[in-house]
């Protein structure tokens, strides 16, 4: 029997509903402990009379209506406490039974909206699509799962071909309204509706156009695997402060993904594995500010993707390990402040990677170990302010890599153990104030290396421990002031190295400790070494 009834009081009586003990053992407990409580102040309030009357000159009886008209007082007040107590309760309980009202009525709305984005006809499903929406603004706390849902129905198998056998008619309307209805709740972050704190799941989805411009984003929002086959997705002026937006293998076959004016804060934009064989992905006057953009082990095939003007403050750009095959990768007047772009291990069998008139204040552009085998890198008239370009390493057996026009002050250019196999590395026009641009053990064996009319200020050009055995390393008409060109233990065996027209104003060529074996070298005014 007790037992049973310790299982009735512990069986749940519903989420908002308190749980009550029985009223016949609640009244019994009530009346003793009223009682008890009634005896206990009776005897307290004696003692206190007792002791007054007995702390007077004249010492009088206790009245026993003043002891009794105390404790009736201090039982009435207390019997008002439990009385508001009570009315407390009694309000909880009311309120409860309205919150399990408006959770049954929201569980319905639920059950119904979800019915109608899987009806066959696009009317319908168009009708779930606003009454979820509608769903998740008026029940907070289910508010993601319904966010979870929209984004489900995203990525269910779409066919956006109308040619095909597997479209289905007004699919694309009901998905673009999906978008728009997403997009409209993220417009702003302060009101009580919004949803840009929450989670986006777009897994594997398949998106032909489609607008999330203006938007702000302060969760995740996960596009990995999914296809932009054609039309524009727009994140155009979006913001990202503090989340992720993934596009991790992600495939772009078509269309545009325009990021044009978008702010990331913080956070990451990845699309390392991401696949580009056509389309373009926009980051034309993007700022990010101590963010991370990821396109570790991508592949460039075809797709232009573009990052002219933009900002990077303190934050990396990551193509390490990319291939480059086909297509664009343009950095056109932007500004790096701190930041690295890294194409570390990065293949370029056929693209261009365009840095032209981007300034680098204190950054660092890295290529250690990539492959160039028939690309252009082209950083022509970019400016390099306390920075470093990294090439150690790297290899380059086809293909341009062009600093034509470009200012070096206080940076540092390195070539180290890069090789030159049939490539052209072109400084013509460049002006190196105080920095260093650096071939040390280098090798090169073809191609070309020209310098031609550049400037040397103070600066210092290092070919030390470098391998000469074909190729052309040419400073014609370079003017050197103070500066440094240095061939201290390199090896000369083949390929032309020439000065013809240099000019040299208190700088210095040096070959100590240098072996020539058969290089073609052009003195013009440069005093010619012991044993050349």
């Amino acid at each position: 029997m007790a037992l049973s009834l310790r299982r009735k009081r512990k069986a749940p009586r519903g989420r908002y509903t308190p749980n009550l003990w029985p009223v016949w053992i609640v009244a019994p407990v009530a009346l003793i402990a009223a009682g008890a409580l009634g005896w206990v102040i009776y005897h307290y309030a004696y003692d206190h009379f007792a002791q007054a009357a007995a702390d007077q000159e004249s010492p009088k009886p206790v009245n026993i209506n003043d002891v009794l008209k105390a404790t009736v007082t201090a039982l009435t007040l207390i019997g008002a406490v439990l009385a508001g107590l009570y009315a407390y309760r009694k309000q909880l309980l009311t309120e409860g039974d309205a919150h399990r009202a408006d959770a049954s009525q929201l569980a319905d709305r639920y059950s119904t909206a979800a019915e109608q984005l899987g009806h066959d006809q696009a009317a319908v499903r168009l009708a779930g699509v606003y009454a979820l929406a509608r769903l998740a603004d008026d029940w907070a706390e289910q508010r993601q799962v319904c966010i979870d849902v929209l984004c489900a129905y995203l990525r269910m198998p779409y066919e956006p071909d109308p040619t095909t056998p597997e479209h289905k008619a007004g699919e694309r309307e009901v998905r673009q309204t999906i978008i728009r209805v997403i997009r409209d709740h993220l417009q702003e972050p302060d009101v009580p509706t919004a949803w840009c704190a929450y989670n986006f799941d777009f897994t594997g989805a398949v998106f032909d156009g489609g607008s999330f411009s203006t938007s702000h984003f302060r969760g995740t929002v996960d596009f990995g695997g999914a296809t932009f086959t054609g039309g524009t997705a727009a994140f155009v002026g979006a913001t990202f402060s503090g989340g992720t937006a993934a596009f991790r293998r992600a495939r772009f076959s078509g269309g545009t993904a325009a990021f044009r004016r978008a702010t990331f804060s913080g956070g990451t934009v990845a699309f390392d594995g991401a696949m580009f064989n056509g389309g373009t992905v926009d980051f034309d006057g993007a700022t990010f500010s101590n963010s991370r953009v990821d396109f570790v082990g991508a592949t460039f095939g075809g797709s232009r993707v573009d990052f002219r003007g933009a900002t990077f403050s303190g934050g990396t750009v990551d193509f390490r390990g990319a291939t480059f095959s086909g297509g664009t990768v343009a950095f056109r007047r932007a500004t790096f402040s701190g930041g690295t772009v890294a194409f570390r291990r990065a293949t370029f069998s056929g693209s261009r990677v365009a840095f032209d008139g981007a300034t680098f204040n204190g950054g660092t552009v890295a290529f250690d170990g990539a492959r160039f085998s028939g690309s252009r890198v082209d950083f022509a008239g970019a400016r390099f302010s306390d920075g470093t370009v990294a090439f150690d390493g790297a290899r380059f057996s086809d293909g341009t890599v062009g600093f034509r026009r470009t200012t070096f002050s206080g940076s540092r250019v390195a070539f180290t153990s890069a090789t030159f196999s049939g490539s052209s590395v072109h400084f013509a026009g460049a002006t190196f104030t105080g920095g260093t641009v650096a071939f040390r053990r280098a090798t090169f064996s073809g191609g070309t290396v020209v310098f031609v009319g550049a400037t040397f200020d103070g600066g210092t050009v290092a070919f030390d421990g470098a391998t000469f055995d074909g190729g052309t390393v040419a400073f014609g008409r370079a003017t050197f002031t103070g500066g440094t060109v240095d061939f201290r233990r390199a090896t000369f065996s083949g390929g032309t190295v020439t000065f013809r027209q240099a000019t040299l104003g208190g700088g210095t060529v040096t070959f100590d400790g240098a072996t020539f074996a058969g290089t073609s070298f052009g003195w013009g005014s440069v005093p010619v070494p012991a044993g050349a």
